[in-house]
């Protein structure tokens, strides 16, 4: 069976169901991931004893707001679509990734998900060696790359096949006002560090994180079509389950990605038995992921 097959067997009510947004959830969701944040950066700012050993939990759960955004370019966090976007845009500012540009190269990446030549995803250079390895996971090209695409945007050079032409001026003026935000971040920082401490290091040190959970996704994997060969699922923790949005279940999310976060436990015990990708952790697939590079 692949991934069609699986959904054209889903029975309508099913499916209804699992499509079934909730401004609820969605909320709840955020409070939590939101709240985390805040009693963090209130511990920070006051420097309560051992404020420095927070500063990289501290940014683990910004940079863990990537799985918001990019659930948010799926308009599927919450029922309300204006809430939908205002959190989609907010997770862009702190992350470098403009929202509007990343929902058209993220549904370019699902419509032809590991596919060479075609997802853009495989444009960038996955790490064949250690070396590189260690370069991609410091999260410095991520932080390269954003800031060339902003300038470039903010330049208005907006080129690329997936980005449709009615929304290239929308995003050279989202990039604009983004670069103006860091502008007004970068003078703060003359009058007061808290930023830096709240925000730019904790992020800096949250990034190897993400480029650890992001590579299980799809890394090594087969280019073909068929989702349940070409995406993995990886079964973690509850707190990291949290952390991603439910994300995890990323075969799950490919499969029927306009099925909301809360939805995806529901929808992996359904389609479990057809898994063809899956890892055991973050660190059991990084050390497979290495031993087939040393």
């Amino acid at each position: 069976m692949d991934h069609k097959d699986f959904l054209i067997g889903l029975d309508p009510t099913q499916k209804s169901q699992l499509l079934r947004r909730s401004d609820a959830a969605g909320l709840l969701h955020l409070a939590g991931h939101f709240g985390a944040i805040a009693a963090c950066a209130v511990a920070i700012a006051l420097r309560l004893p051992g404020w420095p050993l927070l500063l990289p939990i501290q940014g683990v759960l910004l940079i863990f707001l990537f799985t918001l955004e990019h659930e948010a370019t799926h308009k599927t966090p919450f029922a309300n679509e204006r809430l939908n976007e205002a959190v989609g845009h907010l997770c862009g500012i702190v992350l470098l990734l403009p929202f509007l540009w990343f929902r058209y190269f993220h549904l370019a990446h699902h419509r032809w998900t590991n596919i060479a030549g075609k997802d853009p995803e495989l444009a960038g250079e996955k790490p064949a060696t250690l070396r590189a390895w260690l370069w991609h996971v410091s999260g410095l090209p991520y932080w390269i790359s954003e800031l060339r695409l902003l300038t470039s945007l903010g330049l208005g050079r907006a080129e690329a096949d997936y980005l449709p032409q009615s929304a290239r001026p929308r995003m050279v003026t989202e990039a604009r006002l983004m670069l103006l935000v860091y502008a007004v971040v970068a003078l703060s920082l003359l009058v007061s560090p808290i930023l830096l401490w709240l925000w730019i290091l904790p992020v800096l040190l949250g990034q190897p994180v993400l480029r650890l959970y992001l590579m299980a996704e799809h890394g090594d994997c087969p280019q073909v079509a068929n989702m349940f060969e070409n995406t993995r699922t990886t079964f973690t923790t509850a707190l990291v389950r949290f952390l991603a949005w439910n994300m995890p279940y990323h075969v799950e999310h490919h499969v029927f990605p306009a099925v909301p976060f809360y939805q995806l436990p529901r929808l992996h015990q359904m389609m479990k038995a057809e898994l063809r990708e899956t890892a055991d952790g973050y660190a059991a697939f990084t050390r497979a992921y290495l031993s087939r590079r040393m």
